[in-house]
């Protein structure tokens, strides 16, 4: 008994209830925020001067440094936390950005710049009290109990609410009761700030059909076709190498008097409604395969092959579920299921809220050039907007995809209450349909959520808590994963 005491002690004195939510914040503001950027790394205006050729502002470097403070002299000093609360201000960091402005091909202007002010996550490493003492704490006026992963704005304490939902990125086939196909397979495909949903259906007449975007119930050997992936036997061998589905057979049949990749992309361009002239038909829907068709596996005409290889291995689960051969997928399994933590809010919120200080940067270039002036990107970048923004989005709960109440003031009722708050799990469905299914407790529950806590009443089963020593994994990257494969002795075809 006394060494499991000293054991839990070690833990909690090495570990905190809120260890996953601080590192997913670290991680935001390590990696992600610089991800973000070089999603809208080259900005090209529409109206340039007349005497230039080419115009590009480029974003480069993210620096971001710890809280600090403007006085109203102009002085600059450090904010500790409980300052913020006690005068009523936002614990927020200045994020800097290299600004770069190049003229036909050739770099006119470089400059370091503030775009905005982002919220810092008490505890985390960007926060002046990690790595201090106790009794450090206590002389800042902090509880040095107090486990952080929460943020001050304007005074409140605020966190961030773990939002659980689908997958993205992972293939599920499930049975439809109401639609012309006995089984429906569904993908969210995730890259940046698109989550484009992908359908695939076995018709009634045997024929496989994938809807995505703008592109409605294509047959699926046609899109796999326009994908660089043309030979029949190709095809077979990709759904399967050690057995023929019948199925498949029936779809080539159908697809056999396409013979090249253009012959498919006219034929998707024409069933989606695309009636320019054949080279801008064929264009556009290129441009549609390239951003649209499964984005997370890549945005270039390079990366068809593999979206090709994807499709026929979604194609072969798709029939062995049709076969009875394999189950159908629960949606409600936590191996389907993902937990939005406090530094994918806010990639969410950062992402959304970037595109618009380009949109305003653009018009405001644009508008100055209008007049017959060629303006310094200074004066362009308005560095409020996106800080007001993020702010506004913080203070009220009001979230990107019209999500409410993400972010809630902290009850501080008790320590216990407190702790409850910080691990709380919403379920994006709504609290006044039934949704038996999603309210039950699942096994895969178990050491993952708590099995006792929730609210009675219409919130029943979808606000749920974190088990009290479950940890959520940070995604891992692909050459990461695929490093560890290799060391395992898998061997990469």
């Amino acid at each position: 008994m006394r060494n499991a005491a000293l054991l839990i002690a070690k833990f909690f004195s090495e570990e905190s209830f809120v260890k996953s939510d601080i590192e997913s914040f670290d991680n935001f503001i390590e990696h992600e925020l610089q991800r973000i950027i070089e999603e809208n790394r080259v900005i090209e205006p529409t109206i340039i001067p007349p005497n230039v050729d080419e115009f590009k502002i480029k974003f480069d470097k993210v620096r971001i440094t710890k809280p600090e403070i403007i006085e109203a002299d102009g002085s600059k000093r450090v904010l500790f936390p409980n300052e913020a609360r006690l005068r009523k201000l936002t614990y927020a960091a200045p994020v800097f950005i290299t600004v770069s402005a190049h003229i036909n091909g050739a770099q006119r202007e470089s400059f370091e710049t503030q775009i905005a002010s982002i919220p810092i996550m008490l505890r985390s490493r960007q926060c002046h009290l990690s790595n201090i003492g106790r009794d450090e704490l206590i002389k800042r006026g902090e509880d040095p109990d107090d486990p952080g992963g929460y943020f001050i704005i304007n005074g409140t304490e605020k966190a961030l609410v773990k939002i659980e939902d689908l997958a993205s990125n992972r293939f599920i086939v499930e049975q439809d009761n109401v639609g012309p196909s006995r089984f429906v397979g569904k993908i969210f495909s995730e890259y940046g700030s698109y989550k484009i949903p992908h359908t695939i259906e076995y018709m009634k007449d045997g024929l496989l059909y994938l809807t995505f975007t703008r592109v409605r119930r294509v047959p699926l050997v046609v899109v796999i076709k326009s994908l660089g992936l043309l030979k029949d036997e190709d095809i077979a061998n990709a759904v399967s190498s050690d057995r023929q589905f019948d199925e498949v057979v029936v779809n080539l049949i159908d697809a056999a008097e396409i013979k090249t990749e253009e012959d498919a992309i006219d034929y998707i361009a024409k069933h989606s409604g695309i009636t320019q002239a054949k080279e801008i038909r064929l264009e556009r829907t290129k441009e549609i395969l390239d951003n649209y068709l499964l984005p997370h596996l890549g945005v270039t005409s390079k990366d068809r092959l593999a979206k090709a290889y994807n499709l026929c291995k979604m194609v072969k689960k798709h029939l062995l579920v049709a076969r009875d051969e394999l189950p159908t997928d629960d949606k409600d399994h936590y191996l389907n299921k993902r937990l939005k933590l406090s530094g994918d809010l806010l990639s969410d919120l950062v992402r959304v809220n970037l595109k618009v200080l380009i949109g305003d940067l653009l018009y405001n270039f644009q508008r100055i050039v209008k007049r017959g002036k060629f303006p310094t990107l200074k004066v362009i970048i308005r560095e409020k907007l996106l800080t007001s923004r993020i702010y506004s989005s913080m203070a009220t709960g009001s979230w990107v995809g019209g999500r409410k109440g993400v972010s809630q003031r902290i009850q501080r009722l008790n320590f216990l209450e407190t702790l409850s708050h910080l691990q709380r799990v919403v379920s994006p469905l709504s609290a006044t349909q039934e949704n038996f299914e999603a309210r039950e407790l699942h096994c895969t529950h178990l050491g993952r959520l708590c099995p006792i806590e929730t609210p009675e009443g219409t919130n029943i089963g979808l606000k749920k808590n974190l088990a009290l020593l479950a940890t959520v994994s940070l995604n891992a990257p692909e050459e990461d994963v695929l490093k560890a494969m290799k060391t395992a002795g898998l061997k990469q075809k």
